[in-house]
């Protein structure tokens, strides 16, 4: 069997851990999500979910990823707990169905690209949405975007998606500063800031329940968390990194591009009289995006800029998705990295192509996986660190580290009691207004 891949420097792993958090669901989603949930009230309950949940539920997927060396379903194995090896096989499956839509999306943004180079939306972005949403021009798109992720994760660990991170990362972030530089120059920037960063608490307590699941999901999916993608890069690095630190890193950048986007967005919108359709979901999102960019003279330009943003995010998650099942099936089955890769690509993408029929069908994948999948992972994933590998855990969280016994204790306790009971909690919510039909706007 052929040498196992592993990251070529520290910077490598954490920008392609970055590179699997900051995708659509930073800069084109949380926006949104942010204005159909109460503003900045939405934005208090999700940095709270990041800090408290995010990020000690990361070290709970690096832990088992690093201990066990293999990919998230043999990972358990690894550590001599081969009946949980379905927690990993649960974030698989969910990492499949989430690509199968997310590349659908993708393919919008490839049009987006060429709509703002040609011009074509800005006369209604409305129509140019219905035209490039679904039917030939969706599946065509979809299938171009799933071949370039194809070609990315077949390429290999260093070769294809450690090199693709370090490129794409930096330039997102350098153009979302500049975009954001930009927008403070429109003439609606302070009413939009204002709306972004002034949270009514009151709104926090009468919405609590239909705020906490989508903000939770938000946080959940723009860390890559309950997909096993964290455990399957945590698997690649090396034993004297320190996991915290690293953790920490990921999150801090993930939650800059988050917050990011919204000082772009905001504005944007609020100086074009858009924000009054921001929370409507993902057609409304690119159609409020696109028509505010019409109104403005170099709309084109910044369209494009944007746009290419957005492709580098939606790539670099898309590229980790993919990475899951990958590696379980060459390393679990021994077929080579290049067709594995491509038979798995092209299967998910078939899966996906009910989705290029309509937008309700993205709907269904979003409650199916956001309300449902990801909190049931993570709830497992936190019993099984916290409970029962919990002595293999808190050796591994110190190795590479000195952050000492006092942090790795409290961490084990809190993934013990609160992390279980806040997704819970969370889970309960998210069935609920699946009854009442609440949130049923995109995450990602």
């Amino acid at each position: 069997m052929a040498q196992r891949e592993t990251w070529t420097s520290r910077i490598g792993f954490i920008f392609a851990a970055v590179g699997s958090a900051v995708g659509l669901g930073n800069i084109w989603s949380f926006p949104f999500q942010t204005a159909a949930n109460g503003g900045a009230a939405f934005l208090v309950v999700y940095l709270l979910a990041v800090v408290l949940i995010g990020f000690p539920t990361m070290m709970v997927e690096f832990v088992i990823g690093r201990r066990g060396e293999q990919n998230p379903v043999s990972s358990f194995d690894k550590l001599g707990y081969g009946n949980w090896s379905f927690v990993g096989g649960l974030g698989l499956f969910s990492s499949l169905v989430t690509l199968a839509f997310y590349s659908v999306v993708g393919g919008w943004v490839l049009s987006y690209i060429v709509g703002s180079a040609t011009g074509a939306y800005f006369g209604d972005a409305g129509a140019y949405f219905g035209s490039v949403a679904s039917g030939p021009v969706a599946i065509g798109t979809h299938a171009t975007f799933m071949l370039v992720t194809i070609g990315i994760v077949a390429a290999g660990v260093t070769d294809g998606i450690e090199r693709a991170a370090k490129f794409m990362i930096p330039a997102i972030l350098v153009l979302l500063v500049a975009l954001a530089a930009w927008a403070t120059t429109l003439s609606g920037a302070s009413a939009g800031y204002e709306y972004y960063l002034s949270p009514d608490f009151g709104v926090i307590a009468d919405n609590f329940g239909s705020i906490v699941p989508p903000a939770m999901g938000q946080a959940f999916f723009t860390l890559s968390l309950g997909f096993s993608v964290m455990i399957a890069y945590s698997s690649y690095l090396g034993r004297d990194d320190s996991l915290p630190a690293d953790g920490a890193a990921i999150v801090v950048v993930n939650t800059l591009v988050a917050l990011l986007a919204g000082f772009v967005v905001f504005p944007l919108l609020f100086a074009t009289g858009g924000a009054g359709g921001a929370g409507g979901g993902a057609g409304t999102a690119f159609i409020a995006i696109a028509g505010a960019f019409g109104q403005l003279p170099a709309g084109g330009i910044i369209g494009i800029v944007f746009f290419i943003v957005l492709l580098f995010a939606a790539l670099s998650s898309a590229i980790s998705l993919l990475e899951v099942p990958v590696s379980y099936v060459s390393e679990n089955f021994g077929y080579g990295r290049v067709p594995t890769t491509l038979a798995m690509g092209i299967g998910i993408a078939v899966v996906g192509v009910p989705a290029t029929f309509g937008t309700s069908w993205l709907g269904f994948y979003n409650d199916v996986v956001f309300k449902i999948l990801l909190p049931i992972s993570v709830f497992l994933l936190a019993i099984f660190v916290g409970w029962i590998a919990d002595t293999e855990a808190v050796d591994e969280l110190g190795r590479g580290s000195t952050i000492g016994e006092t942090f790795t204790s409290a961490w084990l306790w809190w993934v013990r009691l609160v992390v279980p009971a806040v997704v819970v909690m969370t889970l309960y919510l998210g069935v609920k207004a699946l009854y009442t039909g609440l949130n049923n706007g995109a995450y990602f």
